[in-house]
């Protein structure tokens, strides 16, 4: 039985290719629990569309949870920028909050 990566997989470079194609494969990916090829793929999905707010949020996502906090921040922020500017505010707000967790959880207690 053919699993959905391998479906999205056997799609790229293929007429349907594009950011929709990759975001969905990143998605899989993490499904998978393979993080660093996720974070590819939402890479690659950016790389097609800059201004794919779903991808950005993707992205910090999967680099948050593969330890890459500074990256993830920076996505996030580079995310809520491009989700402002196209009026996607649900987006713009979720990767807000996403943003300020790791911004709190790299602050030194005291």
């Amino acid at each position: 039985m053919t699993t959905m990566r391998e479906r999205l997989e056997g799609m790229i470079d293929g007429p349907r290719d594009g950011a929709m194609l990759r975001h969905s494969l990143g998605i899989a990916l993490m499904q998978e629990g393979d993080t660093a090829a996720a974070i590819d793929r939402f890479s690659e999905a950016l790389a097609f569309d800059p201004d794919y707010s779903a991808a950005w949020k993707a992205l910090g996502k999967a680099l948050s949870e593969g330890g890459r906090q500074a990256e993830a921040l920076d996505a996030y922020r580079k995310g809520i920028e491009v989700a402002t500017g196209r009026g996607d505010l649900q987006a713009a707000k979720e990767m807000t909050v996403f943003a300020r967790r790791l911004e709190k959880a790299g602050r030194p207690a005291g």
